[in-house]
């Protein structure tokens, strides 16, 4: 095997101990060495193609990513502030904004790295660590935007019986659970991502390290790590899209049983900041699955990745500032409250 490295002089005995305590972790760092040992790297080709744009699209991306991290850390600071907003509303915004703050950091910097420094050379083990952060952070959203669904549901539907049904302990497991998926999904796709070997440098034709790219360029069968993140994938789009369409399903029946037309209006306005989340989330998700892995339509997937994975963490406290009165209001007293200070 291409990273193959014998242990006949393997650990000490307190080694041996920490081993049998926690062999998983041991076992981790272990993979993760053997191949840094064996000088394994790989190359971000990004839009190395267009060498005449790594500029202006540094600046571009350059200023979505302040963007993103100043919007996604205002909304965190001025939900956190104001307790005057909805208990519900503020836990999963507050929690979505941290992921997407926490996602877009992981692969924007990086991005931005390569588009002004011509050694664009990444570690395996930094290559390893960014694709599990951002997968713990893409499953993490997908299911709290698929929660923020059943919220809908239950506010529109059973408005009586909300704060019943969804508690604050409901809440906090609902929170829980989607961070508790998202860190078991990446262990699990990093667990046999590790047992693949790797040899040398190795180019990936894209701006971040993704499963298919990184199995792509193994030294060994890769079937087994791909089946395990296809059946993973296939089993979070259907049941997270499947709890939206359920909730929405009801929620646009109830709503059309509505006598009056403000009526109808005022629950669809309070679901459009979600449904547009959800559709700019997934539906670049989807796309790539859709398109071939053709040499023409790389540039479509860079594209699709560019934005669901620099975009809409921007997009997303966009939206729901923009879209969502109690966040517009609680914005403008924190605006007030700050400038009252410095006039004083």
């Amino acid at each position: 095997m291409c990273a193959n490295i014998g242990v006949a002089d393997g650990p000490g005995k307190n080694s041996v101990i920490k081993m049998a305590r926690n062999p998983y972790s041991t076992w981790f760092r272990w993979r993760i060495t053997q191949n840094q040992s064996a000088g394994v790297s790989f190359i971000l080709l990004g839009f190395s193609e267009y060498p005449d744009l790594q500029g202006p699209l540094f600046l571009v991306f350059l200023t979505i990513y302040t963007i993103t991290v100043l919007g996604n850390l205002g909304m965190i600071i001025v939900l956190h502030m104001y307790s005057g907003l909805h208990w519900l509303r503020d836990v999963f915004l507050h929690h979505l904004s941290l992921v997407d703050f926490c996602y877009s950091s992981v692969v924007t910097p990086k991005l931005l790295e390569n588009l002004i420094v011509e050694d664009r050379s990444i570690s395996f083990a930094g290559c390893v660590s960014q694709f599990f952060f951002a997968c713990v952070c893409v499953v993490t959203e997908t299911f709290m935007l698929a929660a923020m669904a059943y919220d809908r549901f239950v506010a529109v539907c059973n408005p009586l019986l909300y704060t019943v049904a969804m508690s604050s302990k409901l809440c906090s497991l609902l929170v829980a659970a989607c961070y508790f998926w998202g860190m078991l999904c990446s262990f699990v796709f990093i667990y046999y991502l590790l047992t693949l070997n790797f040899c040398g440098t190795k180019v990936i034709n894209n701006f971040v390290c993704e499963h298919s790219a990184i199995v792509a360029v193994s030294c060994s069968d890769p079937y087994v790590s791909q089946l395990s993140i296809v059946i993973f994938a296939i089993f979070d789009e259907i049941s997270s899209l499947g709890i939206v369409f359920t909730s929405y399903v009801f929620i646009f029946f109830t709503v059309m049983r509505m006598p009056s037309t403000a009526g109808r209006y005022k629950a669809f306005s309070t679901c459009a900041s979600h449904l547009t989340a959800i559709a700019i989330f997934h539906g670049p998700i989807l796309f790539l699955y859709c398109v071939p892995t053709t040499k023409s339509s790389w540039l479509l997937v860079k594209i699709a990745s560019i934005f669901y994975t620099v975009v809409v963490p921007m997009l997303n406290p966009l939206i729901y500032s923009l879209r969502n009165k109690d966040v517009k209001q609680a914005a403008r007293r924190l605006i007030n409250s700050q400038l009252s200070c410095h006039k004083s």
